[in-house]
């Protein structure tokens, strides 16, 4: 639907001036953050640098650069009650007659939805794929706590707490298997790479053998009754059934007849899984169960909490996204043109409905019918959106995921992280917030004091996170020294966290624009030990392209590399450019 240009406009190229050229000078930055001194501010100067060493202002450092951690996948009864089931389970009775490969699945979409055209791009690295984020850590092959265990079968049980009965919950066990598959793939241990496929298996047997059969189709239950704190209309009496699950199942049987250690019966069984439980997605809400349906302007739903009547829901975002993944799964696995219709329906969804999903400058919503920012999923749009981009190709996805990113970035900065300080007066802040600094509801980062503090010269000190703070812009947390807890807000060149965080890679590549008219711009081309850079200034009579594979906060600015041309390597600030036809977001 979206097309890439990855081609650098090359008349526009051989009009670049070089203008001027700056290699960073090694000058010591000199000084320590111990405290300020009254000193007069310096005069006004010309040189962008201004108290600013151009060894600090275009130095990366390598050793603690860091994209966002990946946050634990989602609780789905997180913040609900799970208790005993009020109504018996309709499971199906024994082994499953067995069918061809692709038996009884329809062809074609048996309803109208929108879509806008979005295709599939199935020759994905293996890193990229769904799923290839979330291995199973050797140490959680077994999990014991308060939440989960396992049973005498292998099988992940949810619970209230220590002594509470155990219940199936189908995505968590989903979520387990694919874990383990995503580790068995790069397992060298034999033992442990054959307990990783064990657990798996275990996982997909218990979804098959206690699976629902109706209209054709194959549904996990929920085998207990549930209710939601804060989330309105979920109330269910077992047995229940979630979109995000039907969805997540089609990855774990599909995944499961790519591995070797698989058997021809198991992956016929796994493939007839497969596709019982993509024929659930072609269910509508005309009967029960059903966990897909299209709003009343024509856009497809996976609900991972369908409401008590048709149509209605949580219309949770996250949910939509993994149960998707399936049907990337399956398309890629198969070739199946139901599978990308519904596919397709799905992104124009989510496309269609992004701007409900952000929230400017703040934590995105978690769900459309309840629209309350949750900063725990926050971080699992970013994700969830870039994997869409990398999916269809789709350069809409991969904006999506900057504007997030700058809405609430991931907080989380590694040991080593240091904020660089330009001679010159500076405003600190203490703010209302955890202990640890993360955002409290009840304070909502409130300014308790503000102090300024003037350095005589350059200066730097550790910071230990890097957040929005409510209301303003992108701030750090000083964690050492005497501001300790202190706040000051990020300013490129006068205060920055130094290195290169947050980064995205595009695949397929993205569009820059330089603008016409013989606008100067800077770009930057940082040294291989990251020690140094150099400053070329390029103008263009007319605005020229080049393409881009990557975005990342360096040096404290949103700024993306080029890749092909006279400017290669070279980095541009996002303020400088356009991409892909549209001015940037970098949300201040």
């Amino acid at each position: 639907m979206f097309e890439s240009h990855s081609h650098l406009d090359r008349r526009g190229l051989i009009r670049l001036a070089a203008k001027s050229a700056a290699a960073g000078v090694a000058m010591a930055a000199g000084g320590t953050f111990t405290g300020g001194s009254a000193v007069a501010a310096p005069a006004p100067s010309s040189d962008p640098f201004r108290g600013m060493p151009r060894s600090l202002a275009l130095s990366v450092p390598r050793g603690v650069n860091g994209d966002a951690p990946m946050p634990p996948l989602p609780d789905q009864t997180a913040g609900g009650r799970i208790s005993r089931p009020s109504r018996r389970i309709p499971y199906a009775q024994g082994t499953p007659a067995a069918r061809g490969a692709g038996a009884d699945v329809p062809t074609t979409l048996p309803f109208e939805v929108n879509r806008s055209g979005y295709q599939l791009v199935t020759d994905l690295p293996e890193h990229l794929r769904p799923w290839r984020d979330r291995p199973t850590r050797w140490e959680n092959i077994t999990p014991d706590t308060e939440r989960q265990f396992l049973d005498a079968e292998g099988v992940v049980q949810v619970r209230d707490g220590y002594g509470q009965p155990g219940y199936d919950q189908p995505v968590t066990q989903i979520q387990f298997g694919l874990g383990c598959i995503t580790s068995y793939r790069t397992e060298t241990n034999a033992d442990r790479k054959a307990l990783f496929l064990t657990r798996a298996k275990a996982q997909a047997k218990r979804l098959i053998d206690r699976r629902v059969e109706s209209r054709g189709a194959w549904y996990f239950p929920y085998p207990f009754d549930y209710t939601h704190e804060t989330h309105s209309g979920v109330a269910y009496k077992a047995p229940w059934y979630s979109g995000m699950a039907q969805g997540e199942a089609i990855s774990l049987f599909i995944q499961l007849t790519q591995l070797d250690g698989v058997t021809d019966d198991e992956r016929a069984l796994y493939r007839q899984a497969a596709d019982a439980a993509l024929t659930s997605l072609l269910r509508g809400d005309d009967a029960y169960p059903w966990v897909v349906h299209k709003d009343a302007a024509g856009y497809l739903w996976i609900q991972e909490y369908p409401g008590a009547q048709p149509g209605t829901g949580d219309f949770t975002y996250n949910g939509m996204i993994f149960a998707m993944f399936g049907l990337w799964d399956y398309y890629a696995a198969t070739g199946s043109d139901v599978a990308l219709a519904l596919y397709d329906g799905g992104a124009t969804t989510m496309a269609r409905y992004f701007p409900l999903l952000r929230n400017v400058r703040w934590h995105s919503y978690y769900c459309q019918t309840h629209r309350i920012p949750t900063p725990s999923y926050h971080q699992h749009h970013i994700n969830l959106f870039r994997q869409l981009h990398w999916q269809t190709g789709s350069p809409l996805f991969a904006h999506h995921t900057d504007v997030l990113t700058d809405d609430f970035p991931s907080p989380a900065l590694r040991d080593g992280s240091t904020v660089s300080f330009a001679a010159g007066t500076h405003a600190l802040y203490r703010l209302d917030t955890k202990a640890d600094g993360g955002w409290d509801k009840s304070k909502e980062d409130a300014q308790l004091e503000v102090k300024k503090v003037t350095f005589a010269r350059a200066t730097q000190a550790p910071a230990d996170m890097r957040r929005r703070i409510q209301d303003r812009g992108i701030y750090y947390r000083i964690s050492a020294g005497a501001y300790t807890g202190w706040w000051v807000g990020e300013t490129w060149p006068t205060s920055f966290l130094r290195g290169q965080y947050l980064t995205t890679t595009y695949l397929p590549q993205r569009t820059l624009t330089f603008p016409g008219g013989n606008r100067e711009v800077n770009v930057y081309r940082f040294t291989e030990d990251g020690t140094d850079a150099s400053i070329r200034t390029v103008s263009f009579a007319t605005p020229s392209n080049a393409p881009t594979d990557r975005r990342a906060i360096v040096n404290g600015r949103p700024m993306y590399q080029i890749t092909a041309g006279a400017l290669t390597h070279f980095w541009v600030a996002a303020t400088s450019i356009t991409i892909d036809g549209s001015t940037t977001n970098t949300a201040p």
